[in-house]
Formats: structure tokens, C-alpha cells, sequence
């Protein structure tokens, strides 16, 4: 069973997605974040890495007036298992799937709160290999796949060549090259070796673009 994979960005024009000290609340405007919430629903499962978090302890949900669909499920990339007990994702845990990627066997304390610990393949620094991190998500019938991590993991997934679609969001501010980067280092040596991308189209959503690609 395959997986489709979108990734997501909100940064400023210069591909920022805070300040050198974090600050990132809110760099978009409320119709994107709108837009945002809309993309959630149309995916099985929204993934983060454990630094998101533990920095913003978001609540990874569809939040729309009047919405009654059900819930994507939540991923976390952890390899080391440290989501905090009394977070939003563990404490809702039972509500709302809640899928933990990690390299080690399942803590007690986590499947105890009714976090999914899914253990993978880890490659370099222990990280979770991302290919057997998709693949394992879709045997669980997560099939579409809606990548919403900072900027290291935005760069993992691009050089593993799984990003099938990329929605970027961008506010009309410069940040400066002090700020933290939307893509972290991708390994580029030279242009061929650069991700490729097809433009689909160019929208206004009040101040902010969203520019919509697919993998070429």
C-alpha cells in the first residue's frame, strides 16, 4: 500500500518560520491558517516532529466553523519517545488516534495513555527512516499524509524524494537570515541534485500567497 505525501510551509517571503528566538505566532494571517485547518481534513493523518511538539504542544486538529468530520490522526517523529505525559497530544490521545514514530520499543507510560508507539528502522543519529516510516503509516491505512514539521523535518522528507505535494504559505514580512529556516539543510551540491517542483497555481488569501506545487 503507498502513501501520498504533502508538505506543508508557512514562512515569510525570505523562507523563514520564526525569529533567532523562536517567536513564530503568527507569521500568516487567519485565512491561511484557515486554509490550513481545510487541508488538515483532507488528509488521514497531520505529522510532526518532536521538536513542534514540544516547543508549541499543538493540538494537531481541524478547527472549522461548524465542522463535523472526523479527526486526521496525529503523528509524531520521536525516536527517543520524550512527548510529555500532559500534553495536548497524549492528554487527548483516546479521543483522537495518536501515532508516535520512534527507533526503540514502546514506553509503557505512552501506550498507557493510548498513544500508537510505532517502532521503525532508524538510520544515521537514530532518527526514523522515513521510507519505513511511510510505509509502516499506510499498513495502519494512513495513506495520505500531511507533513507539518519544522524545518528539519521538512528537509528530511524533501531528500528522501517523498514529497508529492508541497503547499507553501507565504506572509509578506522578511525575517532576516538570523531567522529559523522553513528547510533545513537539504545535502545540495550542485542545481541538478535540487528537489524539483511544478507550480500548479498562485492564490491571495487575504494578505498571504499560497502557492501550490507538485513533485515533477
Amino acid at each position: 500500500m503507498s502513501a501520498r505525501v504533502t508538505l506543508k510551509l508557512a514562512t515569510s517571503l525570505d523562507g523563514r518560520i520564526a525569529t533567532a528566538t523562536g517567536e513564530s505566532r503568527w507569521i500568516t494571517g487567519p485565512e491561511a491558517r484557515e486554509a490550513t485547518h481545510r487541508l488538515r481534513s483532507e488528509h488521514d493523518a497531520v505529522v510532526v516532529g518532536v521538536e513542534t511538539a514540544l516547543a508549541d504542544d499543538p493540538a494537531l486538529t481541524v478547527r472549522l466553523p461548524g465542522w463535523t468530520g472526523s479527526q486526521p490522526a496525529r503523528v509524531v517523529l520521536d525516536s527517543r519517545q520524550r512527548l510529555a505525559d500532559g500534553c495536548k497530544l497524549v492528554v487527548t490521545a483516546r479521543d483522537i488516534p495518536t501515532y508516535l514514530i520512534s527507533t526503540t520499543p514502546p514506553e509503557p507510560r505512552l501506550t498507557d495513555a493510548g498513544v500508537r508507539v510505532l517502532q521503525v528502522h532508524a538510520v544515521g543519529d537514530k532518527r526514523p527512516e522515513l521510507r519505513d516510516v511511510v510505509e509502516t503509516l499506510a499498513r495502519q491505512g494512513l495513506t495520505r499524509l500531511f507533513v507539518e514539521g519544522g524545518g528539519q523535518v521538512a528537509a528530511s522528507f524533501l531528500r528522501c524524494s517523498l514529497v508529492d505535494r508541497l503547499e507553501w504559505f507565504r506572509a509578506p514580512i522578511v525575517i532576516g537570515g538570523e531567522g529559523r529556516p522553513g528547510i533545513g539543510a537539504l545535502a545540495v551540491a550542485a542545481l541538478a541534485e535540487a528537489p524539483k517542483l511544478r507550480r500548479l497555481e498562485v492564490l491571495e488569501v487575504g494578505a498571504d500567497l499560497w502557492e501550490r506545487y507538485e513533485r515533477i
